[in-house]
């Protein structure tokens, strides 16, 4: 089994402590967000867990709680996305030149192979215009030199909710130009950096398409073959295998703009602040929000 920690929600930076006592009493439950009466009861022992992957923009708590992670002997990799949005977009994350250290540190500790980097999603506006991403993109891809072998990128999704919570910024819809020219220009800066750059769940680009729980990348961190086929219950391009998802939607307080996980920023910091109980085996007590 492998377990995602999380798509929903950002669990390395705000719930290590709930985290950490679920691997201890060596399970968690996790609701159906569709269906928040169908509720599973998830192994969290060694025997049960090929590895976990963690989600994040500011994992420093996780890298924090490194040793007692560690001590459960559950591999795990991280999926890092590092961005350079302001405070209009990205209100609730440390400075760039914070994430981008604990980015460095992380893959020092745990090594460059569990470290994923995820330029994602990219945003256009008059302020991130393309010239905005080539040249934040080569500044991170730059700095994290040596710090992992591949990055994954898409362009920004616009569902209802990620409409509604953009309402009254300028962010647009890119024409598909538009994404195919700045995804080969920055295919072209990573790979003089020795990066692989992968397209998750997009078509049109020519980028090889993206696994984010990918099975060479599982394999490698907990170094075995896994017995996984792909998630029937992400998107049709999506290429992860399956994955048990432990997180709760609607509870990350980063405050992201064009989030569609949580209805919005400021009902996600409300959840969290009411519902957050590091010693349930639900991340969030309430069933739904």
């Amino acid at each position: 089994m492998i377990v995602s920690a999380s798509r929903r929600t950002d669990i390395p930076a705000f719930f290590m402590p709930w985290l950490l006592n679920r691997l201890c009493a060596g399970f968690a439950m996790t609701r159906n967000p569709m269906n928040p009466g169908q509720v599973r009861r998830v192994d969290l022992t060694p025997p049960a867990v090929d590895a976990i992957i963690f989600w994040s923009k500011n994992p420093a708590p996780l890298l924090a709680g490194l040793g007692k992670l560690e001590a459960f002997g559950i591999p795990f990799g991280i999926a890092f996305t590092l961005n350079a949005y302001g405070s209009d977009l990205e209100p609730g994350v440390p400075p760039l030149r914070e994430r981008i250290a604990t980015f460095r540190a992380l893959a020092q500790r745990i090594g460059p192979r569990k470290m994923v980097w995820r330029y994602d999603p990219i945003a256009f506006s008059p302020d991130y215009d393309a010239g905005f991403h080539r040249d934040s993109f080569r500044r991170i891809a730059d700095e994290l030199a040596g710090c992992t072998t591949h990055c994954v990128t898409s362009f920004l999704d616009f569902y209802a909710r990620t409409r509604r919570n953009l309402a009254g910024t300028s962010i647009r819809e890119p024409a598909p130009e538009e994404c195919s020219a700045l995804a080969t220009e920055l295919a072209a800066i990573a790979s003089g950096r020795g990066l692989r750059l992968e397209a998750c769940a997009e078509s049109g680009l020519e980028l090889p398409p993206a696994a984010c729980i990918g099975r060479k990348w599982v394999e490698a961190i907990c170094g075995h073959e896994v017995d996984a086929k792909k998630d029937p219950g992400q998107r049709k391009l999506c290429n992860c295998l399956k994955s048990i998802d432990i997180g709760t939607p609607g509870c990350c307080p980063h405050g992201c703009r064009y989030c569609y996980a949580n209805r919005s920023p400021e009902s996600a910091r409300l959840r969290a602040e009411t519902t957050y109980d590091p010693d349930s085996p639900f991340l969030c007590s309430s069933p739904a929000w």
